[in-house]
């Protein structure tokens, strides 16, 4: 193993978590690189305009503040590697990180990989996703200006998203598998009282529909089943946005981290101390409740003084 390839700290995963942990650790001197990974800056990635996080009055564009973020944890040392890590052994120490063409070892690791939309998992989804069909309101509301479009799902993120998008489109119908919704009452009003939005309840899409001429693909329509009778009807619509929540990025660490039955990673109550001692978890990895930049935050930082002091106890 070579000498270059090991360090003290790596942290797998980007974002404002990773960015916060790289920050942290490398003004401790424990020289981190991080795995910036398929989606480099996380989710913070896709969304547009960022309003709530503290520190920037008018608002900060995603991209921009993760921009931001990067650089100020390279200032103090941290080294961003635009890879993705492929297989992990934690079973000994140093810790082993693999990519498909390296292998790099730790004394500690930071776990920030995020999480990310749930799909339908329908084959056409795939077929029109980018092209009808989206998991992100804000990256691409502005295209649908004028047009109809249906939000998939019945959280406080699916009525977030209608509400939003009705400022551009001419009307946003909310499909949902069940009578009633699982969002909290106050979103749940606010979108009744939207004359822009309609229901569709105790539907789901059994297929999107489009055309796809020279490699140009069209989003027309789509197929609707009934969840009670499963008759099926079919709806012209401009674009599709499913917002059916979140998961976790947790693949690599199967059998390997303890988790709860969606994946989220365990921390030890109060820290972000994993089952194995030197693997810490920040971010929305483990936090099923918030799943806020500021939050993520907060627990890179905490994931950092955690490490900092377990490599010191090692010594």
């Amino acid at each position: 193993m070579s000498v270059e390839n090991h360090h003290k700290v790596i942290i797998i995963g980007s974002g404002p978590a990773g960015f916060t942990a790289g920050l942290y650790t490398g003004r401790a001197n424990l020289n981190p690189v991080i795995f910036e990974g398929m989606q480099p800056g996380g989710q913070l990635t896709i969304t547009t305009e960022i309003e709530n996080y503290p520190g920037f009055e008018t608002g900060i564009m995603g991209p921009e503040l993760m921009e931001v973020m990067r650089k100020q944890a390279h200032r103090f040392g941290a080294k961003s590697i635009y890879k993705e890590v492929t297989e992990v052994d934690f079973s000994k120490r140093p810790f082993v990180v693999k990519t498909y063409d390296e292998v790099h070892t730790a004394d500690a690791v930071i776990v920030s990989t995020g999480a990310s939309a749930r799909l339908l998992g329908i084959e056409s989804e795939k077929k029109f996703m980018g092209y009808g069909v989206s998991a992100c309101a804000t990256c691409d509301g502005f295209f649908f200006k004028n047009q109809k479009i249906f939000v998939v799902g019945g959280g406080d993120t699916a009525m977030e998203e209608a509400n939003y998008l009705t400022k551009f489109a001419s009307e946003v119908t909310i499909v949902h598998r069940r009578d009633e919704f699982r969002a909290s009452k106050i979103m749940t009003d606010r979108v009744k009282k939207n004359p822009k939005i309609k229901f569709l309840t105790s539907k789901v899409i059994k297929e999107i529909q489009g055309k796809d001429e020279n490699g140009r693909k069209t989003m027309t329509g789509a197929i609707l089943e009934d969840t009670k009778d499963h008759s099926t009807i079919q709806v012209d619509v401009d674009g599709i946005f499913v917002a059916i929540g979140h998961k976790p990025n947790t693949e690599l660490f199967k059998g390997v981290l303890d988790m709860d039955e969606t994946g989220y990673l365990i921390v030890k109550p109060g820290s972000t101390y994993t089952n194995i001692p030197g693997i810490f978890a920040a971010g929305d990895v483990a936090d099923k409740t918030y799943r806020q930049a500021v939050s993520a935050a907060g627990t890179g930082c905490m994931a950092a003084i955690d490490a900092e002091r377990w490599l010191e106890a090692q010594e």
